[in-house]
C-alpha cells in the first residue's frame, strides 16, 4: 500500500517476529486495498438516475408551460419532445455517471456502510482460511486483517485461542488501531495492534522449547 514503504513493513515483520518470540500462537497480518469491486453498485446507481432523466425534463418542461414559457423550454434543450433525444440523452447520462461513479471516493460513499462491512468481514475470513491459520498444532492463529477502502479491522483468533481469550480483548486492540490510522499513522498502528496481540498470546499461549515457526512474519498485501 502508498501508505506503507518498505521500512514499515520490515519494521511491522520485525515486530511479528518478536511476538511470536514469546508465544506458541500464529499470528497473521493481512491488508487489502478493497474487498469487493463494487461493479454492481455504482452501474444501479447510473442506471437509476438516467431512468429518471426523460421525466425529469417532461415535467420541467410541462412546468415551463404552465408558467407561459415554453419557448424558453425549447431554446433551452433544443427539442420539443422529440423522444429520440430524450432517448439518447438517457444513454449519455447513463454512460457519463456510471463513469463518474466509479471514482473510487465517490463510489465508496455511494455503497451502504452494512454492504461494506459484510463484504470486508467476508474476505477476512476467507483470508484467515488462505493462510492456514486453521492448520496450526494447536488451533492458536490470529490474524489481524484491514481492508482499506472500507476501513474495516478484524481479528480473527482459532479455536483454541477464542475459547480462553474474551473477544472484548480484540476489541480493545483495534480501537487502539483505528485511534492510530485517524491520526495518520498507519504503520504505528500496526506496530502497536502487532504488539498487544503478543502480549495477549505470551499470557495465555507461552513460549515452549518447540516453538515451530509455521507462518508467515511479512505483513501480506492483497
Amino acid at each position: 500500500m502508498a501508505f506503507l514503504n518498505i521500512s514499515d513493513k520490515q519494521r511491522i515483520a520485525e515486530a511479528i517476529r518478536q511476538a511470536e518470540s514469546k508465544t506458541s500462537s500464529e499470528l497473521v497480518t493481512v491488508i487489502a486495498r478493497a474487498s469487493d469491486d463494487y461493479l454492481y453498485i455504482p452501474l444501479l446507481w447510473a442506471a437509476l438516475i438516467a431512468l429518471a432523466v426523460p421525466g425529469l425534463i417532461i415535467l420541467f418542461a410541462f412546468g415551463l408551460e404552465f408558467g407561459k414559457l415554453y419557448k424558453l423550454m425549447v431554446v433551452f434543450i433544443g427539442f420539443e419532445f422529440e423522444f429520440g433525444r430524450l432517448y439518447m440523452i438517457q444513454i449519455m447520462s447513463f454512460v457519463v455517471l456510471a463513469l463518474l461513479f466509479r471514482w473510487p471516493p465517490l463510489m465508496m460513499r455511494l455503497i451502504p456502510k452494512a454492504v461494506k462491512r459484510r463484504r470486508a468481514s467476508r474476505v477476512a475470513h476467507q483470508q484467515f482460511f488462505e493462510q492456514n491459520l486453521h492448520h496450526t498444532r494447536e488451533r492458536t492463529g490470529v490474524m489481524l486483517f484491514v481492508s482499506v477502502a472500507e476501513h474495516y479491522v478484524e481479528i480473527i483468533a482459532d479455536k483454541g485461542i477464542n475459547d480462553v481469550v474474551e473477544e472484548g480483548v480484540w476489541d480493545e486492540v483495534i480501537a487502539e488501531f483505528v485511534q492510530h490510522v485517524k491520526a495518520r499513522q498507519v504503520a504505528e498502528g500496526f506496530l502497536a495492534a502487532v504488539t498487544a496481540c503478543g502480549k495477549i498470546l505470551a499470557k495465555h499461549f507461552p513460549a515452549t522449547h518447540d516453538n515451530p515457526d509455521e507462518l508467515p512474519n511479512h505483513l501480506i498485501e492483497i
